[in-house]
């Protein structure tokens, strides 16, 4: 057997495990990557849901609490029923304000979905199957 047989020979297991390495590293950097991703939806899913939850709070206590004293102090000047209706649009108009809030940071946050992981593996994919380099941000 000759050095260049030789030399090719104990280059294929290196190449090998070179290969195995980086992929492993790309794996875990790929995992990480998603888990981040997932952390900053999580978050913002988890803001909307606590407006969301806010907005029915408020609107129970200020149903209990605040209705009354507006209505009495509105009474004052106007009839009753008017003031009851006065005070009921106001915190109505209140509380669905806080609940599209609530909801469009819900659906800002979705699909629950590493997005941005997912396009760099198939990026990683196409680089491997096609030996171009990614282009990565």
């Amino acid at each position: 057997m000759s050095a260049a047989d030789e030399s090719k020979e104990s280059s294929v297991p290196a190449w090998v495990e070179r290969f195995a390495t980086d992929l492993g590293v790309l794996i875990r950097s790929e995992f990480e990557s998603a888990r981040r991703e997932m952390a900053q939806k999580a978050k913002a899913a988890g803001l909307g849901a606590g407006m969301l939850s806010a907005s029915a709070i408020g609107a129970l206590f200020t149903l209990a609490c605040l209705t009354a004293l507006l209505i009495a102090a509105l009474s004052l000047a106007l009839p009753v029923w008017l003031a009851a209706l006065i005070v009921t649009i106001v915190w109505a108009a209140a509380t669905a304000a806080l609940a599209l809030f609530g909801k469009k940071k819900v659906e800002d946050a979705t699909p629950f979905l590493p997005e941005q992981t997912i396009a760099d593996v198939k990026e990683d994919l196409q680089w491997a199957r096609s030996g171009a380099p990614p282009s990565r941000r």
